[in-house]
């Protein structure tokens, strides 16, 4: 599957994910009898949402498990032609969470968790800002977390980053 094309799903692997989304404990036997199917359709369909990295199992934490940590945001002006290797480094700095490219002020995002401001501006100026090709950074402390939903998020791993 190419990075730009949708998916081939049809109504089964639909309902799969959606009842998987609900309670991802289910067992293959209760969804397939749920859904009318054999317990190899389930476990068959679900190997191959997993291969093609389009679900995963894992347990989703919730930023106020980190007692001391806050989370931080990192915008980051770059040269164009430079986006995809300075994210890269980004992406490798202990403490850096998320990285994202993006339009508008900032072409790069990153998340991070901190414990200390002096952490956090070290990692900014010292680490990010340091990097040839930046030309300006801003950082946005959370202070209160409104709406968090773990649910959709990129699916990626250290053997099959993702290509931009």
């Amino acid at each position: 599957m190419n990075k730009f094309e949708k998916p081939e799903l049809d109504e089964l692997d639909y309902k799969l994910i959606e009842i998987l989304s609900d309670d991802a404990r289910l067992s293959n036997r209760k969804i397939a009898t749920d859904l009318g199917v054999t317990e190899g359709t389930v476990r068959g369909r679900i190997k191959k949402l997993q291969q093609e990295r389009l679900i995963a199992f894992t347990a989703v934490t919730s930023p106020d498990l980190q007692k001391d940590d806050k989370l931080a945001f990192i915008g980051i002006q770059a040269d164009i032609d430079k986006v995809k290797d300075i994210s890269s480094k980004v992406s490798k700095i202990p403490g850096i969470t998320g990285v994202l490219i993006t339009l508008g002020r900032f072409n790069i995002l990153a998340i991070c968790l901190f414990n200390e401001l002096g952490q956090l501006h070290a990692t900014a100026s010292e680490q990010i800002l340091a990097m040839p090709g930046v030309h300006h950074v801003e950082t946005s402390i959370a202070v209160q977390t409104v709406k968090y939903n773990g649910r959709v998020v990129r699916i990626t791993d250290e053997e099959h980053p993702l290509e931009i």
